[in-house]
């Protein structure tokens, strides 16, 4: 248990920077296709395409500001929290088989297993972000 505590300590700050990183693209990549992402978006939802564009916002302020150790827990909790709320796209997703619109033939159809396994990545995402709440020496 000692060294698993190690290898996790010294990867924390590394994995600081992926998940930044990734959120920063994840949010640009919400104004590149937004159409894409609004298909997927509940249809119980309002403004498909406003949501697309807030959640897009969202994922760049807090890509970025998980980043800097003045706001990190801050917005590792936002994630957390946007996390949650999108979840039900996902839900969405995995339950109506959404044919994608505007994307390459080979990901217009996601299979069931890439849409359902993306329910439990979304615990792991969330538990990612949370250990980012908790400080640490390392990290803030």
């Amino acid at each position: 248990m000692r060294d698993t505590d190690s290898v996790l300590a010294r990867l924390k700050r590394p994995l600081l920077f992926v998940m930044g990183v990734l959120y920063v693209v994840a949010g640009v990549m919400h104004f590149v296709v937004p159409g894409v992402y609004a298909q997927i978006v509940p249809p119980v939802l309002p403004r498909p395409l406003a949501l697309v564009y807030l959640s897009g916002v969202a994922e760049i302020v807090l890509g970025v500001a998980v980043l800097l150790p003045r706001t990190r827990r801050l917005a590792a909790w936002g994630l957390v929290f946007l996390l949650v709320a999108i979840f039900p796209a996902n839900v969405y997703m995995a339950t109506h088989d959404v044919v994608l619109e505007g994307v390459p033939a080979w990901a217009s159809r996601p299979s069931d297993a890439a849409t359902w396994a993306r329910l439990p990545l979304q615990v792991v995402l969330v538990g990612w972000a949370w250990w980012y709440t908790r400080p640490t020496d390392d990290t803030d």
